[in-house]
């Protein structure tokens, strides 16, 4: 017996003897489960090959330190081969990846996004390029939910449901952190919170944390326990952090687009990742601290000993100056993004979850570290500000600012800095919404309207596609036809709109029947009245690549009940107003029901 059949058998049972929301349960415990064993062979994998790489291949010695230039090079190779003559696939491994199946593929990921994101993660972070594994992590439990959703025929809402259980799953094993998981999902995602998607969210969650605790290594993972408690008579100093993180934010978020964006102008495969690779490479010469995600750098910071950040560099006699211990960490912050977006720009996978928290942890540290340099007479915690400008980075770059609070405090094992952490995530994610209304992980679907949000008329329009609306049972007459011509066409019509064509197929004009009502029978006028004579412009034209919400707003400023779908001027078709409601009222059932 084959697997479809077996399927197919096992769907006819369970449709009988098991209740759908019981069975919708069982299924986020497993994909809560397979995400965090993706968590978990990737963090291991990337951890023993940088081990390999580090320590028995380049070693120590200051000799073997130009083959740190190379390696990610060798990494982000690999992992174009792969993509490009394996899988065959240029899709990105990332958050927004994920945000447009949901908007764009009825939240359908590609099979191949289940492995594909996990060994592209693992060869690129564990050669050493500066990106993160939680993104691709998190697409691959991502891709995990969606395809069980589509083995069992689900529809679009319990399919989404189940690819935001596996990317809360992955979330909750990365870092040990249930309730961030399930945050991250609703917020990050954009889930609609209500009693059908919470518990299982909470379920995939819990699932992806059991892994964690049971089989990861200890030192994988990123934990930290507050020894130093938070003082009220500080407040003040965490306020105008609080800017700060906003601000550095904002620059992480425009310079990772502008570097993207810039790079992916060099059409050529093979230029662009020789620029990507020499590029970062420079970047690692001057700066070896930017190799990896950066968690080595992170815990050195949270155990105060940001002299061994500089260790077999340059640098490494000139650690202890205070001025140049500043301006070294200066240039970390302002090149942390940079060498990320070039590992992903050259062919790389990964995301920018842990730069951003490398480039957070490092603002907390410097700006603690300056105050301290400063006859204030006050002294910071260190330790406190770095995990303070984790948060506040993280959510002012996801603009998530719930997800960033909880993170930080799961990983803290306790909520001494809920205070701060409140205080640093709002503000954060309040100054960097002053400068632009999206995120890295949102700006390029809200630019082409495939953006789902959390506002239920922008969601449906996002959702509903033209060619779902799209009418083409129109009769056509042609502009230089006669009176006659169109009577005819009028005859065998069950319509009451008729598009003018020229001879190319090029839309000239419409005819509607109220116009010429009043001459139709008078033969007299058959062959005098032409055609051309007789129609009227379209109050406006809808093109094939125009999203919904433009077309609603057409329909609106124009009061129409039908306009003309065109392409490059040829006539496609027409989109009427009750079809548009029609299929709204589908859409919005189909998401908000229970």
């Amino acid at each position: 017996m084959n697997t479809t059949r077996m399927l197919a058998r096992f769907h006819l049972w369970r449709m009988r003897n098991v209740k759908e929301s019981t069975f919708i349960l069982v299924l986020a415990v497993i994909v809560g489960l397979l995400a965090g064993f993706v968590a978990l062979t990737m963090k291991v994998s990337v951890f023993y090959l940088r081990q390999l790489v580090i320590d028995e291949i380049i070693g120590v010695s200051k000799k073997n330190m130009l083959l740190l230039l190379i390696f990610p090079a060798i990494g982000i190779g690999i992992t174009v081969i792969f993509k490009y003559l394996i899988i065959n696939d240029t899709v990105k491994h990332n958050i927004s990846s994920i945000l447009h199946a949901i908007s764009s593929r009825n939240s359908l990921m590609k099979r191949h996004k289940i492995f594909s994101s996990l060994l592209g993660g693992i060869l690129t972070a564990g050669f050493g390029g500066s990106v993160g594994v939680e993104s691709p992590i998190i697409s691959s439990g991502a891709a995990i939910g969606s395809n069980l959703g589509r083995i069992f025929h689900f529809n679009y809402k319990t399919i989404t449901l189940l690819l935001a259980c596996g990317s809360a799953g992955a979330i909750a094993a990365i870092f040990n952190t249930p309730i961030a998981g399930v945050v991250f999902a609703l917020e990050v995602l954009l889930l609609d919170l209500s009693r059908f998607s919470l518990i299982p969210l909470l379920i995939a969650s819990v699932s992806g944390t059991i892994v964690t605790t049971i089989f990861y290594p200890d030192d994988i993972l990123f934990d930290f326990q507050i020894t130093e408690s938070f003082k009220v008579s500080q407040i003040h100093f965490y306020i105008i952090f609080a800017f700060l993180t906003g601000i550095v934010a904002y620059y992480f978020n425009s310079t990772y687009l502008k570097v993207e964006n810039k790079i992916e102008e060099i059409k050529n495969t093979l230029k662009r990742f020789l620029f990507g690779a020499v590029s970062f490479g420079i970047l690692l010469f001057l700066f070896p601290a930017l190799w990896g995600e950066g968690f080595t750098t992170i815990k050195a910071l949270l155990n105060e000993d940001h002299i061994s950040i500089f260790y077999n560099t340059l640098y490494t006699s000139k650690a202890g100056n205070v001025l140049i211990t500043i301006v070294l960490f200066i240039f970390l912050i302002l090149l942390k993004v940079v060498a990320t977006a070039l590992s992903v720009g050259a062919g790389g996978i990964g995301g920018i979850f842990a730069p951003s928290l490398f480039t957070g942890a490092l603002s907390g540290y410097l700006y603690a570290f300056v105050i301290n340099s400063l006859p204030l007479g006050v002294e910071l915690s260190l330790v406190n500000f770095a995990m303070i400008g984790m948060a506040g980075v993280l959510s002012g770059v996801l603009h998530a600012p719930l997800t960033g609070l909880f993170l930080i405090a799961e990983i803290t094992f306790g909520y001494e800095l809920i205070v701060p952490l409140m205080i640093t995530t709002a503000i954060s994610f309040i100054t960097v919404k002053y400068f632009g209304n999206h995120s890295i992980i949102t700006s390029q679907l809200a630019m082409k309207g495939e953006l789902i949000t959390h506002h239920k008329d922008k969601a449906v329009l996002t959702m509903m596609k033209l060619k779902s609306v799209l009418e083409t049972d129109f009769s056509t007459v042609y502009i230089d036809d006669n009176l006659k011509d169109l009577v005819k066409v009028v005859a065998k019509s069950k319509r009451n709109l008729f598009p003018v064509l020229d001879k190319e197929n090029m839309l000239c004009g419409i005819i509607l029947l109220d116009d010429i009502r009043e001459i139709m029978f008078n033969k007299s006028l058959y062959k005098k009245e032409l055609v051309k004579n007789l129609m009227s412009i379209p109050p406006a034209f809808i093109k094939m690549d125009e999203n919904m919400e433009s077309v609603m707003k057409k329909f609106k400023d124009t009061g129409a009940w039908n306009l003309p779908v065109i392409d490059k001027g040829h006539y496609i078709g027409f989109v009427s107003k009750s079809k548009m409601f029609n299929v709204y009222r589908e859409l919005l059932v189909n998401i908000s029901a229970e």
